[in-house]
């Protein structure tokens, strides 16, 4: 059978169809994921974004058929429901909260050993958005029935049923005690205990699409939809089963994130953005993470390639860009970026290669920290960056196997209606990339791990 996947990432939002059988892609729709500045605070154009997915799915139903549907998204967002909708906008992470806000919610969060879950800028705690929300609009929290995760909001809109999960309450949210599998004290202290929807298993069913939303789709016959998962958990899913621990993932996108696959909890470091993800099953996962994919956009603009000469120029000149180029976040959150040994500049070209090869050696920093051992498989647009991939080899000293799709998280997301796959469902490119980086890059990294230390 083939399966819709709405899969909704911080920059673009997809609706793509996955073949049942390939485990592949077959179609997908695309559209930037707005953030809307009216309201009480900026917030997700959540309306804009359904509205996109029934238009999409009514365009994919027709010329592609689907069985099922099934959710990803982003983590660090949930959604506050009253009987009639939203009782407030769904909140983007990004946005900082005053200052005696913030004091007070440090206050009330359990400890990391609790959670494995480290106290990260704004909200990207989802907890700290719900402490947030209550203190700066009370009367609005109060007509609060229900609340739920991301992925399940979307579910909710399709089916009326509202649930949480595990990845998405696993991810860096503070609320959930991931060795125990349970919620943390930081439920009772918010008292939202009798808000959080019931906790369910991203495979499981949540019901079929609305009478109404079928007909605004087309659906000729029911389709369920299942609960979902968070967007890098979805990612890791497609390769549970694939490869024998240790091993790790890195899933790119605007954040990469680093799956040590086989580790254990007990080296993680909540100061250098460390914590545990729960995988789709409930396990507990070593993970690290940066914002690679935000950081390579603001480097490069879009320009560059890696070409010989940029290359040369900037390993045997000691061209690099320190951390962190987005602050607050990643294996060196207090770092200051600096553009060091360029003193005329860099073309585009160059700009490109030592983002490519800064994204490796933070990569390279999170693998370490972790403690990840094994092959490391590389998903996602830093996939198809060829320099990047034998940055990262070498650094390491360790074989990377990007995959050539363009996302893992849709086919992980379908992968919750699917069922595991006994085959491969990846197209691997090659272990070991073209050998384009001089003897120099030994040296190069040195300074650059001495550099981003002292940072």
């Amino acid at each position: 059978m083939n399966v819709a996947v709405l899969d909704v990432g911080k920059t673009n939002v997809k609706a793509v169809v996955v073949d049942g059988e390939q485990r592949r892609e077959i179609a997908a729709r695309t559209r930037p994921n707005r953030v809307l500045t009216d309201g009480p605070y900026p917030h997700f154009d959540v309306d804009g974004v359904f509205a996109f997915f029934l238009s999409a799915l009514k365009e994919l139903y027709a010329k592609f058929g689907f069985d099922a549907i099934s959710i990803t998204a982003h983590g660090a967002s949930g959604a506050l429901l009253r009987e009639d909708g939203l009782a407030l906008p769904v909140l983007d992470y990004e946005f900082r909260y005053p200052a005696e806000i913030e004091a007070a919610y440090d206050r009330i969060r359990p400890p990391f050993s609790d959670t494995f879950s480290p106290r990260l800028p704004g909200g990207l705690n989802l907890g700290a958005q719900l402490h947030y929300q209550k203190t700066a609009f009370p009367e609005a929290f109060a007509e609060v029935r229900t609340i739920v995760t991301y992925p399940q909001y979307w579910a909710w809109r399709l089916t009326g049923a509202a649930a949480t999960e595990v990845t998405s309450l696993g991810c860096h949210t503070d609320l959930w005690r991931p060795r125990e599998k349970r919620f943390s004290g930081l439920v009772e202290s918010l008292g939202i205990g009798g808000k959080l929807a019931p906790v369910r298993n991203p495979s499981d069913v949540l019901g079929n699409v609305t009478d109404e939303i079928a007909a605004a789709i087309g659906l000729a016959h029911p389709v369920p939809v299942y609960c979902g998962i968070h967007d890098s958990n979805a990612s890791l899913l497609s390769h549970l089963g694939q490869h024998d621990a240790p091993f790790a993932v890195v899933s790119t996108g605007t954040w990469v994130v680093l799956f040590a696959v086989g580790g254990d909890l007990d080296h993680l470091d909540p100061q250098r953005d460390t914590l545990a993800n729960v995988d789709a099953f409930g396990r507990a996962v070593p993970s690290a993470r940066f914002m690679g994919g935000r950081e390579f956009e603001l480097l490069t603009k879009g320009q560059g390639a890696a070409m010989p000469a940029a290359i040369e120029r900037v390993v045997e000149e000691g061209i690099l860009f320190t951390p962190s180029v987005v602050p607050g976040c990643g294996p060196f959150p207090d770092a200051e970026h600096r553009v060091v040994n360029a003193p005329s500049g860099l073309n585009p070209d160059e700009t490109y290669v030592a983002a490519s090869l800064y994204a490796a050696l933070m990569t390279k920093a999170c693998l370490d920290l972790t403690r990840a051992a094994g092959p490391i498989v590389v998903e996602g647009p830093f996939a198809r960056n060829a320099l990047y991939v034998e940055a990262l080899s070498k650094a390491a000293a360790r074989s990377v196997m990007p995959v050539a799709s363009s996302t893992g998280t849709s086919v992980g997301a379908a992968l919750l209606a699917l069922g595991p796959s006994e085959r491969s469902i990846f197209q691997a490119g090659p272990v070991v990339g073209p050998d384009r980086l001089p003897k120099a890059f030994r040296e190069y990294v040195e300074l650059w791990n001495r550099l981003a230390q002292a940072g």
